[in-house]
């Protein structure tokens, strides 16, 4: 029986059958790929921190009217003195104090919602997990209007009291996410390990559990102190007399835009920057750490 030759590469031509793409193609293709993911991400870098470079340089001009919208001259004025406005410091001492006491209710409450869902099974368990997502899908300004027609039915005086409310109610589903997704992958034998040795079920969950879950639990922390202090939709139906940053810059920017607003903003993201930094090296850190635990027990 004669052997069957493949056709060579001119007479595949001539038959229109299109010849097999050889490594080199293949490898030119992914990279031309390559290319193009890479530029659309640089791209999207771009448009997302160009707003937040003006931010930076306008904080060092100098404006000769109210408004900072065009660059006059270089200035640290405004880095000298960044509460020269009159009532920015206020304002700004109010959203940090709700951030604050927001977060703190809203990561306790999250984290210990989050450890319900993921490690017990109870009636009503699929519905919570259902609902959880209900406020990050409603509109701000329902949420807003909702959360003031409680409090007017209710005859609560809006004010400070009811802004940590409402930030707590916001922030609490992204805490219970974030901190959720932490434990899903949680090994549980290391908890297991603690109690076989000894230690008690409180004993466990402060030297196991929460050590090894705590970047999630910063995370989410940082995450629910950030949206509170930038909040303004819901802050603005629920604040009465109370006047916080977001607010304050909007009524400012109606009148003036000083360019101790930019600064101010820009203390803000520079700060936040730090605590993700720190969040990323903290998670980081207890993956080796992890790492180096497994280790032994491979060998």
């Amino acid at each position: 029986m004669e052997a069957r030759t493949a056709p060579a590469p001119t007479a595949q031509r001539e038959a229109g059958v299109p010849a097999a793409r050889g490594p080199r193609d293949r490898h030119r293709g992914g990279s031309l790929l390559d290319l193009g993911l890479n530029f659309y991400a640089l791209l999207a870098l771009v448009y997302l921190l160009v707003p937040i470079a003006v931010i930076l340089v306008f904080s060092f001009n100098d404006p000769r009217g109210r408004f900072n919208f065009i660059w006059e001259e270089f200035s640290l004025d405004a880095w000298g003195d960044p509460f020269g406005v009159p009532g920015i410091r206020e304002a700004l001492v109010n959203s940090i104090e709700i951030a604050a006491l927001s977060t703190l209710a809203a990561t306790a409450l999250g984290t210990l919602t989050a450890l319900a869902l993921v490690r017990y099974e109870f009636r009503g368990r699929a519905p919570i997990n259902f609902f959880i997502f209900i406020p990050l899908a409603t509109p701000e300004v329902v949420l807003g209007a909702a959360l003031l027609s409680l409090f007017l039915n209710n005859a609560v005086a809006t004010g400070f009291g009811t802004i940590v409310i409402a930030h707590i109610m916001f922030s609490l589903s992204f805490v219970i996410i974030t901190v959720r997704s932490r434990l899903i992958g949680f090994d549980r034998s290391l908890e297991e390990a603690a109690q076989d040795l000894g230690a008690t079920p409180w004993q466990t969950f402060r030297l196991v559990t929460l050590p090894l879950i705590m970047p999630g639990v910063l995370s989410a922390a940082l995450l629910a102190f950030a949206l509170s202090v930038d909040d303004f939709v819901i802050t603005n139906f629920n604040a009465g007399s109370t006047v916080t940053f977001p607010l304050f810059i909007w009524g400012a920017a109606r009148v003036a835009v000083p360019p101790q607003i930019y600064v101010i903003a820009s203390m803000i993201f520079l700060f936040t920057l730090a605590m993700m930094l720190l969040t990323v090296w903290q998670q980081r850190r207890a993956e080796r750490m992890a790492a180096v635990r497994s280790e032994p027990e491979e060998a």
